[in-house]
């Protein structure tokens, strides 16, 4: 009997293409595609269709068609594209994804609201409540779009609330606040609506409670 060791072959790296698709590589497509509509390269219809495989897409080969046709925003390579939230660290880890298309879609309640959260309502609406929900992290940035639809986002009254965006027919309105406490979470809403309305304000009597103590608890 032949006992002599046989070397594993080495196996072959996956091609470029076949890689999974993380958050953020949605994302970047996701901005990509906004700025596009922004300028007229792209329709409201022909935007909600490339969104929505975005968010399908599993793979890198699958996102790179939807923005072959498409600059880079300001010129810049789409490999290193970020999206950018006032100076903050951009936060990491998966997003939470919350989509209405003819529909409606809410997350409210105590429930521990992560870092990034992209919301799309195509013909439909969602309600996004963080009056009660526990900050794991002190930046939180929401991606909305709304087309022919709406985003609401209601916070608490001693957050900071931040906001950039653009209203095409439409209304993207963000009640800034500054938070007196330096450690507050800070909420950042980016994006746009198109014949629809994106806007995030404070629920009046609405506060997080001993929030110095909760940051600690979460962030260690």
């Amino acid at each position: 009997m032949d006992l002599e060791k046989h070397p594993q072959q080495p196996v072959a790296p996956a091609e470029p293409a076949g890689i999974r698709a993380s958050d953020a590589d949605r994302d970047r497509i996701a901005d990509i595609l906004r700025e596009a509509m922004a300028e007229g390269r792209l329709t409201a219809e022909e935007h909600a269709e490339r969104v929505d495989a975005v968010y399908r897409a599993k793979t890198i080969g699958e996102l790179e068609p939807l923005v072959r046709d498409l600059p880079a925003p300001g010129g810049a390579s789409r490999s290193t594209a970020e999206p950018g939230a006032f100076g903050h660290e951009s936060p990491t880890g998966p997003a939470e994804n919350l989509v209405a298309i003819f529909s409606s879609s809410t997350r409210k309640g105590r429930w521990r609201v992560g870092g990034r959260t992209n919301a799309f309502a195509l013909f439909g609406s969602v309600e996004i409540d963080l009056t009660e929900a526990l900050f794991g992290q002190r930046l939180t940035v929401i991606n909305a779009t709304a087309i022919f639809g709406s985003v609401e986002i209601k916070v608490p009254e001693n957050i900071s609330l931040r906001g950039s965006g653009t209203g095409v027919f439409g209304n993207f309105e963000v009640a800034t606040l500054e938070s007196a406490d330096p450690e507050a979470p800070v909420v950042v809403v980016n994006g746009y609506s198109v014949f629809g309305s994106v806007e995030a304000k404070p629920k009046r009597g609405k506060f997080i409670a001993d929030l110095q103590d909760r940051l600690r608890k979460y962030l260690g």
